[in-house]
């Protein structure tokens, strides 16, 4: 008879073809996909020509040219050049060129590439956002994801699991990106490390699937090797007539072994800022009131969703940015675009006097569209506020959830929504 197994370990052991697994072990792993970007690619594309001429599985391999893309100077292009032309020649199937690319791991899911039970890596470390469809898959370095380009095989050693249980309602205001910043806030930017980490809980369930990828994606942030949500009614919602290969549900046994269970009341969480220099830095929004900023930055693989834009321009419309501040507003996919043009939300963020981007990375990373000059402080919907994150090594990233670098950006310092109307009245 099977061991118990934990979600994470059932998608290991189910693609390293073996009955059972066990934390610790070493494990050689066949990969549904391998993706890398433009900023990652070039060295994986080496690694790969060096083994093959030929990728495992023209289908299989995803590149999306997103973080220095529309190109921001000489070298950026070159980049993305190199990219485009692998691609032609071994005739990739998931190649997003400039008017057809996003957000990598919004724009992924979105186009029903990612599946519930897939095993993925990625040359980027958000790659874990995909666990919010039940899939396993986690970042690697560029010649990890080279190899998997040519073999279309890993090896991973397995992880534990800690099962985060969120009960309760989560308060009006609070979101997906509120819960992973309190949860990241208790445990620590290595609190998960190497570790899988599993969202259950009643509160996370009533989640739409924009949020639960804002939570999948910042496992990273935490230390955790990926960031699993059990597939669900929302889940199938989602992915039922969009994904375009056959999916596989995994779930946790009841007995199964975690090295941690972490209960949390929903009621508990509230809406969360994390200070500059660590996304384990974390405040009430409450208790951030005096924080002055020079920018908003509301988009990335994190927030750039349809939902966070819905969020954003709730808070944005009838209002008008502070003066002293940029509001820059990024879509993350082509889609998400077109969607905030339909519903009107575009004409929001333009009346507020928010500059809107094509899709991009841009800021979050640093590249382009929003750099901080010294000693600026931007609050950001991203994922990391590092020293030099967003520019210059003296500038300042505080994260937060869309409705609140919203109501920030109108406010001039970090607020909540309800805040706007009380300083006016």
């Amino acid at each position: 008879m099977a061991r118990a197994m934990t979600m994470a370990e059932k998608i290991l052991a189910a693609h390293a073809g073996l009955q059972e697994v066990e934390p610790g072990q070493l494990i050689e792993c066949d990969l549904d996909l391998v993706l890398a970007n433009d900023v990652t690619a070039p060295i994986a594309i080496r690694t790969c020509q060096e083994i093959s001429d030929t990728v495992f599985d023209a289908t299989r391999v995803l590149l999306v040219p997103d973080h220095y893309v529309p190109n921001k100077d000489i070298k950026s292009a070159e980049q993305a050049k190199l990219v485009r032309e692998f691609a032609r020649v071994q005739g990739i199937t998931h190649y997003y060129e400039v008017g057809c690319m996003g957000v990598e791991h919004a724009l992924l899911p979105e186009q029903g590439v990612v599946g519930a039970g897939d095993l993925i890596i990625g040359a980027d470390s958000h790659t874990c956002t995909y666990g919010a469809l039940g899939a396993f898959s986690t970042g690697v370095g560029s010649t990890d994801a080279g190899v998997g380009m040519a073999t279309g095989k890993a090896w991973f050693k397995v992880p534990e699991t800690i099962k985060f249980v969120i009960d309760g309602t989560l308060a009006p205001g609070v979101t997906g990106k509120d819960v992973i910043l309190h949860i990241i806030g208790m445990i620590g930017v290595d609190g998960a490390l190497y570790k899988a980490m599993e969202f259950t809980g009643s509160a996370i369930e009533s989640l739409p699937m924009d949020e639960r990828m804002s939570i999948s994606n910042m496992a990273i942030e935490a230390g955790g090797k990926a960031g699993l949500i059990p597939v669900d009614d929302i889940t199938r919602a989602y992915l039922d007539g969009r994904v375009e290969r056959p999916y596989h549900a995994f779930y946790s046994d009841e007995d199964a072994t975690f090295a941690e269970v972490i209960r949390i009341d929903a009621a508990d969480i509230v809406p969360t800022v994390a200070f500059p220099h660590l996304p384990s830095n974390t405040r009430p929004v409450a208790d951030a009131r005096d924080i002055k900023i020079d920018q908003a930055v509301i988009g990335s693989c994190t927030n750039g969703r349809l939902d966070d834009m819905r969020q954003a321009a709730a808070i944005l419309r009838g209002h008008r940015v502070h003066p002293d501040v940029r509001c820059i507003i990024i879509p993350a996919t082509q889609a998400v675009y077109k969607a905030c043009i339909d519903e009107g939300l575009m004409d929001v963020f333009l009346d507020a006097n928010c500059a809107v981007s094509t899709p991009t990375c841009g800021p979050c990373l640093g590249g382009y569209m929003g750099i901080l000059a010294a000693g600026e402080r931007a609050i950001a919907t991203t994922n990391r506020n590092f020293v030099g994150r967003m520019g210059d090594p003296t500038s300042e990233v505080y994260l937060s959830s869309p409705a609140v670098a919203a109501a920030s950006a109108v406010l001039g310092h970090i607020g909540l929504p309800e805040d706007i109307e009380e300083e006016r009245s």
